[in-house]
């Protein structure tokens, strides 16, 4: 197969002619931009069923893999972010060289993203124009400032070079088998009591996302009194923020470093809450009913593709926002703090009603 031809071919011959290609994908390493890019995967299974794709993941990140649809598995490798580490970029290249990739799609902007890539010589390595990487990359694509959002800025490079971006993505999808998520919650001793399970993701990238902690106190402690379960989600940096919660009434503190358990709550929990994070998308990517709350940045950017039932954000008229910072600038914090418990628990209260509770899982 003549790599070159597809890129430049139409796309009713290039369907044909990538029959049989192996693909790497090169996400972004954040929860919410590796879930994106499942899009990716999808766009290119239904283009061509034949194409094998394989992922390069971090070790934080891989139980994902394990849940998307249409992955044939992932390349594990935990390289430094701050420092070039070239020997590991050839031990990385020395594996790549070994699953014969025809192409590599690399999301992220940097030279060090195509380093690798290069090194196994894969022999076609599609990015975006940045960080001078030409000759690492050799089917640079231009026009990425054009596609506001990350979500189309991934899939774009799936597409032919010069072929217009739809109107509508495949969303990404996740899927847990019935039996794993009832083992896991037997194993935890959550088992089914018949009582709604709202999972709170109380996490975020940057402070000036996560809607404060005795904010999210005070929700549990209205829902834990309203018959609901409530289980609390995320990585280590949010055990303290857990345990806070968690002090509210009869709340499981599910948080550690094992994105598993986050994953497979969420597949589990009748509705799920969440800053703009990584575990927004998860809980859509499931199709478990979701609310948002954004503070500072923009939901039409940054949401999932995915529907979620309800986005929250502050009513108040702030210039400011959105400023899509981690760090609040002004200090006030306003974004956040002007979103009210009241206002999420009647999204949350909406969502249950409209949703049957998940017995079987």
């Amino acid at each position: 197969m003549n790599l070159n031809s597809f890129i430049s071919a139409p796309l009713e011959d290039a369907t044909a002619d990538r029959s049989g290609a192996r693909v790497l994908i090169i996400p972004y390493m954040w929860i919410g931009d590796f879930v994106r890019c499942h899009t990716v995967v999808k766009l290119l299974r239904q283009r061509s069923p034949g194409t094998s794709i394989d992922m390069l993941t971090t070790s934080m990140v891989a139980p994902l893999l394990d849940y998307m649809p249409g992955v044939r598995k992932g390349i594990v490798a935990d390289l430094p972010r701050r420092r070039l580490a070239l020997k590991q970029h050839r031990a990385l290249a020395h594996r790549l060289r070994a699953e014969n990739y025809d192409q590599v799609l690399i999301m992220p902007r940097t030279w060090k993203a195509a380093l690798a890539p290069w090194m196994a010589a894969i022999p076609w390595r599609t990015g975006f124009v940045g960080e001078g990487r030409f000759g690492l990359i050799n089917d640079l694509r231009f026009g990425e400032r054009r596609l506001p959002r990350m979500a189309d800025r991934c899939a774009a490079l799936a597409l032919a070079k010069g072929e217009h971006t739809p109107n509508q993505w495949p969303l990404p999808e996740l899927k847990v088998p019935t039996a794993e998520c009832a083992g896991w919650r037997r194993r935890l001793g959550l088992a089914s009591d018949g009582r709604p399970v709202v999972a709170l993701a109380p996490g975020a990238v940057g402070p000036a996302k996560r809607w404060p902690a005795a904010f999210y106190a005070d929700l549990a402690r209205r829902l834990t009194a309203e018959g609901h379960w409530i289980w609390v989600i995320g990585g280590p940096n949010e055990k303290e923020v857990a345990t806070e919660i968690a002090a509210a009434g009869d709340i499981r503190d599910l948080t550690g470093p094992d994105l598993r358990n986050a994953i497979l709550a969420l597949a589990a929990a009748d509705v799920a809450i969440s800053n703009d994070s990584g575990l927004l998308h998860v809980a859509a990517a499931f199709g478990t009913p979701a609310v948002g709350i954004f503070g500072p940045t923009s939901p039409w950017h940054w949401a999932p593709l995915n529907p979620i039932a309800a986005v929250v954000e502050t009513t108040d008229d702030l210039p400011c926002r959105p400023c899509h910072k981690p760090v609040c600038r002004l200090g006030h914090h306003r974004c956040m703090l002007g979103i009210s418990v009241d206002r999420v628990a009647l999204s949350v209260r909406q969502a249950i009603a409209r949703t049957p509770t998940r017995t079987s899982l």
